[in-house]
Order: structure tokens, then C-alpha cells, then sequence
């Protein structure tokens, strides 16, 4: 009995060793979306660049797109604004921002001094948008087909790696 009394938490210590060894080896910008191969969440929110319009995810039917959700406040947001400023340039595919709990003045002070790479920018003040996609925080990009899918999600700043290998190639694919 009194060996019992050291196996147990021994027992204890290596399930929790193993969960934390397996843990480790995760990528934490790959945390699985439920929303993946499922409709896209509806919106129609006011548009950044003028405010008495609005834009939703209706005026995007039949079309691939990608919704980029940022901030002006967004340290990371700010390290992969270049790149798409680059795919902008390129015109693949339509690029929708969802300004995300952030003050129109400063998102639009922010794209005058960077660029900007949106074909069109809504404006999620609340967050409410943000939370039907599943936005864990920003930036976060999803990748969606024509009939209004999501197939990718990406969380964290987009780099030249995954643009290229993944985002890219997906686009390509969907819109042939």
C-alpha cells in the first residue's frame, strides 16, 4: 500500500509530461477553425473610406476573396502590410479588410501612411463580425471560394512562405 502512495502521482506527473511534450511539438498558428468548409458569415457593416456606404459578404457572391482582418493598433498587422501592398499589386484576387475594433480615423491615417491594398474595408467597431468568423485577434486572414466557403484560415501575420506555398497556389486553384 505504501508504494501505491509514490506510483500515483508519479502516474500523475508523466500523463501531464506527456500532454505537455505533445503540446510543444504544435504549431499555435494552425488551431483548426470550424468554420472551414462551411458558408461564410454574413455581414454588411459601414465602409471604411465612406462611411454613408456599406459593404457585406452579398456584393463578393461568385467571386474568390480574401478578408484580412487588421487594426491601425495592430503591431503585427503593421509587419505584413508590405506584403499586401505586394499582392495588391499582383490583382490574383479581391482583398476585403475588416477593420477590427479600431477607430476610423486612425485605420484611415494609418492606410495614407502605408497604403492601401483593400479593394474595399468594413468597418467592425464592436468586433461583432469578428466574432461570428471566429477571429481570435489580429491579423487573421481567411481565404474564400466563390460560392462563399471558407477553405484556409490563417492566424497571425501573413509571410512571404505562406502566401507563396499555400494562399497563392489556393487561390490559383479555386479560380480555375
Amino acid at each position: 500500500m505504501k508504494s501505491l502512495r509514490y506510483l500515483v502521482p508519479l502516474a500523475v506527473f508523466l500523463v501531464i509530461s506527456a500532454f505537455l511534450a505533445v503540446g510543444l511539438t504544435l504549431d499555435p498558428r494552425e488551431v483548426p477553425s470550424p468554420l472551414i468548409g462551411k458558408p461564410a458569415p454574413a455581414f454588411e457593416l459601414p465602409r471604411l473610406l465612406a462611411m454613408d456606404d456599406s459593404v457585406g459578404s452579398a456584393d463578393l457572391r461568385g467571386e474568390v476573396w480574401l478578408l484580412n482582418v487588421w487594426a491601425s493598433w495592430c503591431v503585427a498587422c503593421r509587419s505584413e502590410h508590405p506584403l499586401l501592398n505586394q499582392l495588391a499589386a499582383q490583382d490574383l484576387v479581391t482583398l476585403v479588410g475588416l477593420n477590427y475594433k479600431d477607430a476610423p480615423a486612425d485605420a484611415r491615417a494609418w492606410l495614407r501612411q502605408l497604403g492601401n491594398p483593400y479593394h474595399m474595408i468594413a468597418v467592425d467597431g464592436q468586433g461583432d463580425v469578428g466574432i461570428d468568423w471566429g477571429v481570435y485577434g489580429v491579423p487573421e486572414t481567411f481565404v474564400i471560394d466563390h460560392e462563399g466557403v471558407i477553405r484556409y484560415k490563417h492566424i497571425g501575420p501573413l509571410d512571404r512562405k505562406v502566401l507563396q506555398e499555400v494562399i497563392v497556389p489556393l487561390i490559383s486553384e479555386l479560380r480555375s
